[in-house]
């Protein structure tokens, strides 16, 4: 089974701890929410569990093996990242920017080999892209390049997959469709890390909650049980009232921490 491990994990910038002894073990099999309110470390921390930023101090690795130790080809065809606020920089045509998440499998030299096109088309139709995929990346939406990206980091069938807010600017359906998919992903055994504002959706959809504040770890466990009032009070400053079991479950938050109702 995948496992990512981070031990006394921390990042500081400007003499700010931005992650602060964070220490963590993930497991295949789980969709880890990462919450916390803005400027808590969630995509710092995010970048370092992916491998595309080393910390000042402690260390992670995948299935026993440190991250600077993996090959950087080996290290892409095992973890797929997908950044927050992605951007298109090339008019290249959406089916080739998919594409682009199947590198690591590629040969040195050529196109895209026969048998990788049915992965594309899959890739496509299942984040809702297929009627776009000629069209120029550049002139994609806010929430259709999102898909897109969502596409690219699936395409390549990823051991674990680090999400930094996939559902920032989708609409209902396709936030819905993401966290679904992401969701599906954890049920076929992989590991699935996504840092969500939307609480609701956590807590129907994954399985874990890593809390941050401030840099550092205020709770990690079963969603269920860590995603309580006195967690949301502590790491947002709400007091909030969480209701319902499954997919009726839902956080109704009732004003700022101490303010009279």
């Amino acid at each position: 089974m995948t496992r990512l491990c981070a031990t006394n994990l921390s990042v500081r910038r400007g003499g700010r701890a931005i992650v602060d002894d964070v220490s963590c073990a993930l497991e295949g099999g789980s969709f880890v929410a990462v919450v916390g309110a803005n400027g808590a470390g969630k995509s710092t921390l995010l970048s370092v569990l992916a491998g595309l930023l080393a910390p000042d101090d402690g260390a992670v690795s995948l299935d026993g093996t440190l991250l600077p130790r993996l090959a950087r080809r080996e290290l892409a065809r095992r973890r797929a990242y997908l950044p927050q606020s992605p951007r298109a920089e090339w008019p290249i045509a959406v089916e080739r920017l998919v594409a682009l998440g199947l590198t690591p499998q590629l040969p040195a030299f050529g196109g895209l080999p026969g048998r990788l096109e049915p992965l594309l088309t899959e890739a496509l139709t299942a984040c809702d892209l297929a009627g776009h995929r000629l069209q120029p990346a550049t002139t994609l939406s806010g929430g259709e390049l999102s898909r897109a990206m969502l596409a690219r980091a699936l395409i390549g069938d990823p051991q674990v997959v680090i999400a930094d807010e996939p559902i920032a600017g989708l609409d209902p359906r396709h936030a819905l469709d993401t966290v679904t998919r992401l969701q599906g992903l954890a049920g076929q055994g992989r590991l699935v890390v996504t840092a969500l504002h939307d609480l609701t959706l956590a807590l129907r959809f994954s399985t874990h909650l890593m809390a941050l504040k401030a840099g550092r770890l205020a709770a990690f466990g079963p969603t269920a049980r860590v995603l309580t009032a006195g967690l949301l009070r502590e790491v947002f400053e709400v007091e909030a009232r969480i209701s319902g079991d499954g997919a009726q479950a839902y956080v109704d938050y009732l004003g700022p921490s101490g303010a009279e109702r």
